[in-house]
């Protein structure tokens, strides 16, 4: 109950600390509350993991809140700058108007490669030479180059036989190709980093004027600015992009975690509230779709939901594993893998294993398999889903825990009832109906006594089923003198007997055999119930009928013969109501009766032993059969009521 509560808890409890912002220690307080309140492994794995998952998407809205700062700031900046555009429209806007306002033949523009350490043609006008248009120029070589490396503009009227430059190849070859000759290149400078070099060129030998040389510096300081702004222009643009993104995840996030944890929370809420597996099964089969089959731990179906067309015969064994089970090819799967398989891998990995549209997660506690669910998936199924049917396996183990505590304390307690009943003698009769009506027993209606032989290997699962079936009657079931027994409301002894058998042989590796006694409405006669069931499962096991159920009545003498019980007892059965009415009214229908057997059922030879007119006869043979029922003289009737007569006479009773 403890690991259902936290584990209820867990969810609601993250996401209100993400509600309301707090401080990252606070999210430690779950788990060491559900520590301290002794929760198990398990749910304290479970708590580090979803604590884990939260700091996580903390981190995530504290990234995008910081993000969301700067950007504002890159804005707030932005908006300051005139002409703010990409930098591509930038880059063509500046040598455009270094083009206008300088007046010269070419203008270029060139930026920093700071991985290759040199200057590379980025942006020109009026150029011609696709030669010229592709130049690198490593720092220090050619004018360009030095510009970028002292950060100072440098000015030529004649640049080809100017012999302040270090000339290269490829640089005299490009600038001869588009025939330039005066050149004015200026630092682009941002704070004290050069990030590339603004060029103005004519293709005749005329020195640049001073105030060519400031304005072109003037505009290079603006285009510095403009280009620097387009980067971050780009580079919000990139951000507000990743932020959206994020934004989207954590979106998508929270509603998974919302989502699984409502369906947690309806799934626990079912078993808190007393709800069983199909509750369980239709609630994941309603919130994932698909068709979902739940099959216990020797692969027998309990519960379906949805369309399980193809799914409702995957009897697998989930402790035989892979290919057991007819149902094993059944469940496969278009993917491929069968069910058994799948169940276990999902066991041996402890999470759920999908194949092709066939999903499966195991349903165990600690080591012991309890089953597993069997999904047929939706193309919609998602990491959501997935999570969801493994937390539904978690809920479905808890609740077959908390069903066999419950099945084991009221065994304990109505075995020791039941003990009490069958004893021999009966002691405490005062108090028995008392813990028997506390239990919800009423023995003041008849009772029957149904005893069964089952296999050691068997027993632990027979006692779970003989405690369901007499929890569903109204009853008592333990165990007694090595057997299990039954005490079950009721006056026909044989369809109990049947019963009984139908609920415990289901799953289990060997035949059951079943034997009932009764019906007894005093408690001092249950314990005589008891071992008329007991001969009952002797003549049974003396016939080779293993695996059979039968009551007295079914048996008759065979249950003397085979079985040691009571000839008091038998011969009162067979014989009861002719004992009755010969000592009410004085006759001898008993005498007559066994004369007419002895006399090979002639009815004149009967009058002649009795000495009595053979009307006679007839009429007491007429009223045995009303005493007795119309089939009385039937060969297995008759048998019967001989024996009884012979027992009764050697008996002397």
């Amino acid at each position: 109950m403890l690991g259902a509560m936290s584990a209820l808890a867990t969810p609601s409890v993250f996401l209100d600390l993400l509600a309301r912002d707090a401080a990252a220690i606070e999210y430690d307080g779950p788990v060491v509350a559900a520590r301290v309140a002794g929760a198990g492994a398990e749910e304290l794995a479970e708590l580090e993991a979803a604590k884990r998952v939260a700091l996580e998407v903390r981190a995530t809205l504290a990234r995008s809140r910081r993000r969301e700062a700067e950007l504002v700031a890159l804005f707030e900046t932005a908006g300051d700058l005139a002409a703010l555009r990409d930098l591509d429209a930038v880059l063509k806007a500046i040598v455009t108007r270094a083009h206008t306002l300088i007046g010269a033949d070419v203008t270029y523009l060139t930026l920093d490669d700071p991985d290759r350490g040199d200057t590379y043609m980025r942006v020109t006008h009026g150029s011609v030479s696709a030669r010229f248009q592709s130049l690198r120029l490593p720092m220090g070589a050619g004018l360009g180059g030095l510009v970028a490396q002292t950060a100072k503009p440098y000015v030529t009227s004649d640049y080809p036989r100017d012999s302040r430059f270090r000339h290269t190849n490829e640089i005299d070859e490009g600038v001869g190709e588009e025939g330039l000759t005066a050149i004015l290149g200026v630092p682009l400078v941002l704070g004290s980093r050069v990030i590339g070099v603004l060029f103005a060129a004519n293709r005749s030998a005329r020195p640049f004027a001073r105030h060519e040389i400031t304005l072109l510096s003037s505009l290079a300081a603006h285009a510095a600015v403009a280009i620097d702004n387009a980067r971050l222009l780009q580079a919000t643009r990139d951000a507000l992009s990743e932020l959206r993104s994020a934004n989207e995840l954590v979106r998508a996030h929270s509603e998974s975690v919302e989502r699984a944890a409502a369906v947690h929370d309806k799934l626990a809420d079912l078993v808190l509230r007393g709800g069983d597996v199909e509750g369980i099964a239709a609630a994941v089969a309603e919130a994932v779709g698909g068709g979902l089959v739940v099959v216990d731990a020797d692969g027998v179906v309990t519960a379906t939901a949805g369309d399980v067309s193809g799914l409702d015969d995957a009897g697998v064994s989930v402790r035989a594993g892979a290919g057991a089970g007819a149902g094993a090819g059944a469940g496969a799967g278009r993917g491929g893998g069968g069910a058994g398989d799948l169940i276990v891998l999902s066991a041996a990995t402890g999470h759920a294993v999908r194949s092709g549209d066939l999903v499966v997660s195991a349903v165990a506690a600690a080591a012991e398999p309890l089953g597993a669910l069997i999904l047929r998936a939706p193309e919609s199924f998602s990491d959501v889903d997935q999570r969801i049917l493994e937390r539904a396996a978690l809920v479905v183990a808890l609740h077959l825990l908390m069903r066999r505590s419950e099945a084991e304390a009221a065994e304990r307690l109505g075995g020791d009832l039941l003990d009490d009943l069958l004893a021999v003698p009966v002691r405490h009769t005062s108090t028995l109906a008392e813990r028997a009506r506390r239990v919800g027993v009423d023995l003041d209606r008849p009772h029957i006594v149904v005893a069964a032989d089952a296999a050691p290997a068997d027993r632990p699962r027979a006692h779970f089923a003989a405690g369901r079936l007499a929890k569903s009657e109204g009853g008592l079931a333990g165990s007694h003198e090595g057997r299990i027994v039954l005490l079950l409301p009721g006056d026909d002894p044989a369809p109990a007997a049947q019963r009984v058998l139908s609920a415990l042989r289901g799953g289990l590796a060997h035949p059951v055999t079943v034997g009932a006694g009764g019906p007894k409405s005093d408690v001092a006669a249950y314990a005589d119930a008891h071992a008329e069931a007991v001969r009952c499962l002797g003549a049974l096991h003396a016939l080779g009928r293993v695996g059979c159920a039968a009551a007295s009545s079914d048996l008759g003498f065979l249950a003397l013969v085979l079985g040691g019980g009571d000839p008091g007892t038998v011969v009162r059965k067979a014989l009861g109501p002719l004992v009755d009415y010969d000592a009410k009214r004085g006759t001898d229908l008993l005498g007559t009766v066994e004369q007419y057997f002895a006399c090979g059922r002639s009815l004149g030879r009967t009058g002649e032993a009795l000495h009595i007119h053979v009307n006679t006869v007839t009429q007491r043979l007429d009223r045995t059969a009303r005493l007795l029922g119309p089939d009385w003289q039937e060969p297995g009737r008759s048998l019967e009521i001989q024996l009884a007569l012979q027992v009764r006479r050697v008996m002397g009773l």
